[in-house]
């Protein structure tokens, strides 16, 4: 259910009316837009909308129908912008997030943030914690890996993602990392979610191999029903027939998402093509298409590396394709940051 306010509503009536509704058991999601407040409300009893609506200062009530109600486009109509540092992803703005899959060495980060750095990128990205197929594969370099990861990025003044993979790691994530990304093995690890739901730093949730747009949403729902509301989406390809490349990139999901939530939608055609040839075209393809950021592999040594080195760009290939995003993203109307 949604209460949306009169744009005359003062601060007072508001009050009063997030009083009332969680006087019923509901919780109150207030989103405040540039001309009135909106009040999303979650769970409690069956209520007669009349009620509501005599409060001073409600304009009216409408029922959500959909399940994804604060990710919905009907709670919050413009778009979240989520800044972190110096980078931005959406609205207007492009964030473009770079970096070797894994963290490997520092020395390999040095040479790979020194790089992405001088291109322009302001977010690196690095796993410490590696969740792979085969269990006799490398699985990260845990807390090391994660104090490497900051330090080459606080030398660069560069913000940092990196995947968490359960709840015991959450305390030690927040340490060190800027944004926490949840893997597609993940998405629909509720117990994670909701714990990520209380925590005061970004969340990128990576769309399941297998999922569907709306269990996409509902993902994200639990996280901003637990009260954190900057979540960004991530299309990271999903499993089909198709064995030409490691996934097939989901394009027509940008525009869709774009137009029933209100949420950043960030494109990996890393992991959704697993061809380096193949993700420059790929990017672009994403940013013509709306998507308000890109999570690109880029190793300094691709041929070295521990994995992934096959959908690994080099730093010349990606200074090159960064340049050509500029030029994509003029024509869409928007800008890289």
């Amino acid at each position: 259910m949604l209460i949306i306010m009169q744009p005359t509503a003062d601060k007072k009536q508001i009050e009063n009316v997030i009083k009332y509704v969680e006087n019923q058991g509901f919780t109150a999601h207030v989103s405040n837009g540039e001309v009135q407040t909106v009040i999303g409300c979650v769970g409690g009893k069956t209520i007669d909308k009349r009620n509501i609506e005599l409060l001073e200062g409600v304009r009216e009530v409408v029922k959500i129908t959909s399940s994804y109600k604060l990710a919905s486009r009907t709670f919050q109509h413009q778009d979240t912008i989520i800044e972190v540092r110096n980078a931005k992803f959406g609205g207007q703005y492009i964030g473009i997030m770079a970096g070797p899959c894994t963290v490997e060495s520092e020395k390999q980060m040095e040479e790979a943030a020194e790089k992405l750095s001088a291109t322009g990128i302001r977010t690196i990205r690095g796993g410490a914690f590696k969740p792979r197929t085969s269990p006799y594969s490398f699985q990260g370099m845990g807390e090391e890996g994660l104090k490497i990861l900051r330090k080459v990025a606080d030398k660069y003044d560069l913000a940092v993602i990196s995947e968490v993979m359960e709840i015991s790691q959450i305390p030690l994530m927040l340490k060190y990392v800027d944004i926490l990304q949840v893997g597609a093995r993940n998405m629909q690890n509720f117990n994670l979610l909701k714990e990520l739901g209380e925590i005061n730093k970004p969340v990128m949730i990576k769309r399941g191999m297998s999922a569907t747009i709306e269990e996409w949403l509902m993902a994200a729902e639990y996280v901003l029903s637990g009260g954190n509301r900057e979540v960004l989406l991530c299309e990271r390809g999903i499993r089909t027939f198709e064995t030409m490349t490691r996934n097939t990139l989901d394009i027509s999901a940008i525009p869709v998402v774009k137009k029933i939530s209100h949420l950043p939608v960030i494109v990996d055609p890393s992991h959704a093509t697993g061809l380096r040839d193949k993700v420059a075209p790929m990017s672009l393809a994403a940013v013509a298409a709306g998507c308000d950021g890109l999570e690109i592999e880029v190793h300094p040594h691709p041929e070295c590396a521990i994995c992934d080195g096959a959908q690994s760009l080099t730093p010349a290939d990606f200074d090159e394709l960064y340049k050509n995003i500029k030029k994509i993203a003029d024509v869409v109307g928007k800008v890289i940051q």
